[in-house]
């Protein structure tokens, strides 16, 4: 106990000036789209046309800006239908420009990670790509998916995976890299790295016992056993399973129900939320306690803070604009 207050002083300036970066910061969204307003797509924004005028068939990856009873949500579609969404260096590039692009503004939400391709979330690392690879460069290209995909996992926001078809080794490591999955029933998910003689390389092998526990994560890594999404659900994989609907995109539709509850919430409140429950669930009680101690100082002299007491004594739906 007496090791974990020691550190404690250390502890709080490292979740002061994270939330302090979460909460203040802001930035020009580089090659914004434009907003998709008023329709159908309002309700539940789609796919494919219902995207700016700017956006391509090409593009890899798209990001859109959600407006209207949806503002505050981004949504990262991996649109690669000719490699099932297969990680490649391009995509990962580009991945990561727009993780580092989010992770700085604080008008975002809720990130939703979903796919652009029919049946597929994501089938892993390119391996037609790395098959071309000089061996000096697959370890490079490794280090990178990791990285990348750790940019994730530290996004300040909640972020939500919307698996609508198969994730398998780099795919699943992408969704657990989210904070929440929801997957259609159909779906299929697993670690399969094994049956080409490597382990997952971008964070499996750590966050799957995170979810659902060691053993059980072992025995699906040793197995490069495939799990459909009522499986997935069952064993704590997932927080949703949906029926697939005729469009393909039950997932997305659920993800984005749940993303709408996290708007009416306090930016900065969440923001720290997040931050605390991920540094917590590395370190012991006690210390955990007090990065919560830390992270609770931070909301206090927040406007958000304020208009949320105000709101409950006029009562009346708060308007926090996450100062």
């Amino acid at each position: 106990m007496a090791a974990a207050l020691r550190g404690l002083g250390l502890l709080q300036g490292r979740v002061r000036l994270a939330a302090t970066a979460a909460a203040t910061s802001s930035f020009r969204r580089p090659g914004q789209r434009a907003p998709v307003r008023g329709g159908a797509a309002a309700t539940v924004p789609s796919a494919g046309k219902s995207y700016g005028s700017e956006a391509k068939e090409e593009e890899e990856l798209r990001i859109r800006y959600l407006d209207d009873e949806h503002k505050g949500i981004v949504v990262l579609g991996l649109n690669r239908s000719h490699a099932k969404n297969a990680l490649s260096k391009n995509l990962l590039k580009m991945m990561s420009k727009a993780v580092d692009a989010l992770k700085s503004d604080k008008k975002v939400r809720t990130v939703i990670f979903r796919s652009e391709v029919p049946g597929i979330f994501c089938a892993g690392a390119d391996l037609k790509e790395r098959a071309k690879m000089h061996s000096s460069e697959v370890s490079s290209f490794v280090s990178k998916t990791r990285a990348t995909i750790n940019e994730m996992a530290n996004l300040p926001v909640p972020t939500i995976a919307a698996i609508d078809g198969a994730a398998l080794g780099g795919g699943l490591e992408l969704a657990l890299a989210c904070d929440i999955r929801v997957a259609a029933s159909s779906a299929k998910m697993g670690l399969v790295e094994t049956k080409l003689a490597i382990i997952p390389g971008a964070g499996g092998t750590q966050r799957l016992p995170r979810t659902i526990g060691v053993s059980l994560a072992k025995e699906l890594i040793f197995s490069a056993r495939i799990v459909d999404g009522e499986e997935a659900k069952s064993i704590g994989l997932i927080s949703h399973v949906v029926e697939q609907n005729e469009a393909g995109d039950a997932a997305y539709r659920r993800a984005l129900a749940l993303a709408k509850e996290f708007l009416p919430q306090g930016p900065v409140a969440m923001r720290v939320a997040k931050l605390a429950i991920n540094q917590g669930m590395e370190v012991d009680l006690v210390t955990g306690l007090a990065i919560e101690e830390a992270c609770y100082a931070q909301t206090i002299p927040t406007k958000d803070r304020i208009e949320g007491l105000l709101a409950f004594k006029e009562k009346r739906p708060p308007r926090y604009k996450g100062e």
